[in-house]
């Protein structure tokens, strides 16, 4: 009997698409986004579309893209290595103060985040000078990257370094959580910031350039790849290697400025062996049923047998730490979190202060309205998310926010 959980959506001359989606929207935009991915020639064996799965630029986000000898930049998107990074505690909740506001505001002051100034430290979310530990970090990225700056001048961005260990913008998030048993969790979730977002932008541009010149009939220009073998492709492929492991750096160093505020506020700690840093947009090389192929994951988490992973649900929801169950029908794949159902524009219409403040009232957080957009409300409920997608991880811990920094 089969007792997967996905859907099949298939178009005549298109490969399958196979999606987690029982119980959960997929509005028609993203339907057809799916539908013009299915259909480009490099793309197979088929498409999965995780349940959190909502419209992007070209290619919906909460999906995995296969390729054969081919990589889309779009699909990667501009926030190369977007990620999240974990580590579990040996505090406990009776050992947290009665009010959290002070923790909050410090990590606020102690890592640049948004647009947010702080005199002497932070200017509009980068270092006004980067701490020696970034500089250290930076030095065992910076030569590649000035070789990819010297073959695409565009890609430049003003200093790599002065945001390394920021926080950004968005959805991206710095979280003080508790599981199940009391046990104080310490998450993030952020990007290769400016440095990635100039190379995607960069590339994107060029992969539509180079199709363009082709002549190609592609169902929707932002669905331009680069293929195997070209000069561009080989330049994309380094790039991207180089900006997914920026972001990694860039999850490493914030958690050592949030460890370090922690430590000045709380009794004396140690961090557990349960430590997790994973991207959820990027691509990468993998084999599946005897074909090597390049699986972008576009919104999207490696959830290979027994692999650890973080579903983080929206700000003031639950959020998870998963065991992958290998499901190769979804390329070991799962979701990256709860999927928007409302763009930003419709969330801050429909969403009212009194909702978000009610919504999140159990969370140390910003409760104006410049957050609203990040409302729980703005996402899909993420216990019917998990549920979807029982049959391609298990729950190990579900975790619980107090705090919330967002960007």
């Amino acid at each position: 009997m089969d007792t997967s959980l996905h859907q099949t959506l298939q178009d005549p001359g298109a490969v399958p698409v196979k999606a987690w989606i029982n119980g959960v929207t997929l509005d028609s935009k993203a339907r057809d986004q799916l539908r013009n991915l299915a259909r480009l020639p490099i793309v197979g064996p088929w498409v999965a579309a995780m349940p959190d799965v909502h419209a992007g630029i070209g290619a919906t986000v909460g999906s995995v893209v296969p390729t054969a000898g081919a990589i889309i930049p779009a699909a990667v998107g501009v926030d190369i290595g977007c990620g999240m990074m974990a580590y579990q505690t040996t505090l406990s909740v009776g050992q947290l103060p009665d009010s959290l506001r002070d923790i909050r505001h410090d990590i606020e002051r102690a890592v640049p985040h948004g647009f947010v100034t702080v005199p002497g430290r932070s200017l509009k979310g980068n270092w006004v000078i980067a701490p020696n530990s970034a500089g250290t970090r930076w030095r065992g990225l910076e030569q590649r990257y000035r070789r990819l700056v010297e073959r695409h001048p565009r890609i430049s961005h003003k200093s790599p370094l002065s945001q390394l260990g920021s926080l950004g913008g968005g959805n991206h998030f710095i979280e003080l959580c508790l599981d199940e048993a009391g046990k104080v969790w310490v998450m993030l979730h952020s990007g290769s910031r400016g440095a990635g977002n100039a190379i995607g932008q960069y590339f994107i541009e060029k992969a539509r350039n180079e199709m363009q010149k082709q002549q190609a009939n592609l169902p929707d220009r932002d669905l331009a790849y680069f293929s195997e073998g070209s000069v561009l492709f080989d330049d994309y492929v380094a790039a991207v290697e180089w900006a997914q492991e920026y972001a990694a750096q860039n999850r490493e160093q914030m958690m050592e400025t949030v460890l370090t505020v922690l430590r000045k506020h709380l009794p004396a700690f140690q961090l557990t062996r349960m430590a997790i840093n994973c991207h959820h947009n990027y691509v990468q090389r993998e084999t599946h049923f005897g074909r090597e192929l390049f699986v972008t994951r576009k919104g999207a988490v490696s959830a290979r047998q027994g692999q650890l992973g973080i579903i983080p649900g929206s700000m003031g929801a639950k959020s998870f730490i998963v065991r992958g169950l290998g499901n190769e029908e979804s390329f070991c794949s799962c979701s990256h979190g709860a999927g928007r159902v409302m763009s930003r524009t419709e969330a801050k219409k429909r969403i009212t202060l009194g909702e978000h403040r009610e919504a999140t009232a159990h969370v140390e957080c910003r409760k104006d309205a410049d957050v609203i957009d990040e409302s729980p409300a703005a996402y899909k409920p993420i216990d019917a998310v998990m549920e979807a997608q029982r049959d391609l991880v298990e729950i190990v811990h579900t975790l619980r926010q107090v705090v919330c920094v967002k960007g």
